[in-house]
């Protein structure tokens, strides 16, 4: 089985596209991350969940976790201000960005097992012979095949 027979489509975002857009795209499709594309649709990294949040939780929080327990509700609604006006740029922005983690058409499932291993990352983006896009393979789709082989 090769990364063509197990790809997808896999939606897509821009460095340009707002943190808002991301982090809701994320949530409503329940997805492991987002791939990043430049624009010649060619994959730069990939936008995780946590990146989100770095941007989104007030610094004074993750500096100190015991405060998070003590801050009411309502101050919650500052985590969706904190990411108005931001973009996936600014996500990516941080010690913990992850590099686009790409393979080609003619990758093998154990290719795509080693790669993930070795990033953290759980999806591959799988491109064509001009480094484009054409979809991806998540960590639930490769297992999946792995699994029931």
């Amino acid at each position: 089985m090769r990364a063509r027979d197990l790809s997808a489509p896999f939606p897509t975002v821009t460095p340009t596209t707002a943190a808002l857009e991301a982090a809701r795209l994320l949530a409503r499709r329940d997805l492991p991350g987002l791939i990043v594309v430049n624009d010649a649709g060619a994959p730069v990294g990939v936008l995780a969940g946590p990146q989100v949040l770095r941007l989104a939780v007030p610094a004074y929080v993750t500096e100190d976790p015991n405060l998070a327990g003590v801050v009411d509700e309502a101050a919650a609604d500052e985590i969706v201000r904190n990411l108005d006006g931001r973009t996936v740029r600014d996500c990516l922005q941080t010690d913990h960005v992850h590099p686009a983690p790409v393979v080609d058409q003619d990758a093998t499932v154990l290719e795509m097992a080693a790669l993930m291993a070795r990033t953290g990352v759980p999806l591959v983006a799988v491109v064509d012979a001009e480094g484009r896009l054409v979809g991806a393979v998540t960590l639930d789709a490769l297992l999946e095949q792995a699994v029931t082989r």
